[in-house]
């Protein structure tokens, strides 16, 4: 196996001078070198063959030892050093200081087709930012990791990858649901791939320590590779490059908002510097559509990343990272208006996301109070986000009065809509067709438009939970066929249409399919 190797991180930015593997603090550097724990006996589950495509890997090499070495941290790869980043961050909207790679050991970066890759293990062992972690990961974490952010990325959302899900052959002891109840898990590895896993918290961490030197060289280090277009380095491109990273954050945060997925810890050390979707941990869709839901038990109480509250989230957190900048440039006003900018930016584009899901194509003064009473119906009953706006692609113009047919499967209690609630979602179906009569598609041409912003599948914690416990008793079928589903979210495909379905009623409270924890 021959890969390109091509780091830059490692070898343009600084590292820390102790080798040591002990949990420290750890100053003027951007990493630690440290090298994967080597484990008892890893297993292949399962590899992205379209991913090993794109880092030059061909399908013969995916089974071999080598590849099975590599990317489990059995063996480091000739002439590479692997290293965990430094970072801090914001968490829950608390300062914590200096965070890092608890858990993820970067290997190297790999060049292939004009396209740069940096592959990361997730659970190869301790590093100096593991704090009180043993920088394991167990099964369950990382086949929900593994599944998503390939589905992510079929969805069309901007998101990290995933290349390989191993199991390690080592126990893992988790907590799952912080309660006392410890027990024994089967240890697993992600290898997951982005172009960089540099984050807003990379650039807290030096600012939060006066280390201007380093935030310039991190900043500067990012531009030249990750935001080329902006030129050399000068203050007017710092705030450029903050701008870009609005833009694109922006870009994410409409996205999940469409597909209705909920991050669940939108920690700044969880923010891509490149707006991808990045840590998939405590994460979810709307089964019910609900803008109050979040499916991470640790902000039960608060619900501070709850799906409506995202947009916000994403806003506060990129305030984080111009305070971050703010050294470099030394003028607060530039950073504020690209912030407000952002919030007239969001109603814009979430207007238009919002237009598409509704098949419309022209723009008219009441677009806006037509999605917000759309809105104000979902939550008459608890109704399936993603089954609604796919069966609503079938509603035909002048059928007024079977709009709540097209969509009544998408209600978990039909029999809940009748009187009020049912006259509000006629007169919203009245005003919708009156709207849609004012297009010139044509019924099956605003399907197909409809069918390629609303996807038939997306990962339902359940499905994950099926293919967990499947895997835990060694069976890994279910894995791949949810895999090769999710290629294809917008594709109707007879095979699959069965997970085209609310969530079954014994998943509402199950751990794992309601409930899920930051314990991985």
């Amino acid at each position: 196996m021959k890969l390109k190797i091509a780091d830059t991180f490692n070898k343009e930015l600084p590292s820390g001078t102790n080798l040591s593997n002990t949990r420290r603090k750890v100053f003027g550097a951007m990493y630690s070198y440290v090298k994967p724990r080597v484990p008892s006996s890893p297993k292949l589950i399962h590899a992205s063959q379209e991913m090993c495509k794109n880092l030059g890997v061909n399908a013969e090499e995916v089974t071999s030892n080598e590849f099975l070495n590599i990317f489990s941290g059995t063996k480091i790869y000739q002439d590479t050093q692997p290293y965990a980043m430094a970072y801090a961050g914001h968490q829950f909207g608390n300062w914590a200081g200096q965070l890092g790679d608890g858990r993820g050991i970067n290997l190297f970066e790999i060049e292939h087709n004009t396209k740069r890759w940096a592959l990361q293990l997730k659970g190869a062992g301790e590093t100096p930012y593991s704090r009180q972690g043993d920088g394991l990961a167990v099964l369950r974490s990382s086949v929900r990791e593994y599944l998503c952010s390939e589905a992510m990325y079929h969805l069309g959302v901007p998101t990290t990858r995933a290349l390989s899900l191993m199991l390690s052959g080592d126990d893992v002891l988790r907590d799952m649901l912080y309660n006392g109840n410890a027990a024994y898990e089967k240890g697993a590895i992600v290898c997951r791939v982005a172009p960089t896993f540099i984050r807003f918290g990379n650039f807290e961490l030096f600012a939060s320590r006066n280390d201007t030197e380093n935030l310039k060289k991190l900043t500067d280090y990012t531009i030249k590779h990750f935001y080329p277009e902006l030129g050399l380095p000068s203050k007017a491109n710092y705030i450029k490059f903050f701008k870009a990273v609005t833009d694109k954050t922006l870009e994410m945060i409409i996205h999940w908002q469409r597909v209705g997925f909920v991050h669940g810890v939108m920690n700044t050390d969880n923010m891509s510097i490149l707006g991808l979707t990045i840590d998939y941990g405590p994460y979810g869709w709307l089964e019910g559509f609900d803008f109050g839901w979040t499916p991470n038990t640790t902000d039960r109480e608060h619900k501070r990343y709850r799906y409506g509250n995202q947009p916000n989230i994403a806003l506060w957190n990129l305030l984080q990272l111009a305070n971050a900048l703010y050294p470099l440039v030394e003028e607060a006003e530039p950073f504020e208006t690209i912030l407000n900018q952002y919030q007239k930016d969001f109603e814009v584009e979430f207007l238009e996301m919002m237009r598409l899901k509704l098949g419309l194509d022209i723009k008219t003064e009441g677009d806006k109070q037509l999605i917000e009473d759309l809105e104000d119906c979902l939550l008459l009953s608890e109704t399936d986000m993603t089954m609604f706006y796919r069966l609503l692609s079938n509603y035909e113009k002048g059928s007024v009065d079977e709009g709540i047919k097209t969509v009544k499967d998408a209600f978990y209690n039909p029999q809940e809509i009748k009187e009020d609630k049912k006259k509000k979602w006629e007169v919203w179906f009245n005003t919708y067709d009156k709207r849609l009569n004012s297009e010139s598609l044509t019924d099956s041409e605003r399907q197909l438009k409809m069918n390629a912003v609303n996807p038939k599948y997306v990962l339902r914690n359940y499905m994950a939970q099926l293919a967990i416990d499947k895997a835990n008793v060694g069976d890994y079928d279910l894995i791949d066929d949810l895999f090769k589903m999710l290629k294809n979210p917008y594709n109707n495909q007879p095979e699959y249409e069965k997970w085209f379905a609310k969530r079954p009623e014994w998943a509402r409270h199950k751990v794992g399919c309601s409930m899920l924890s930051c314990s991985s």
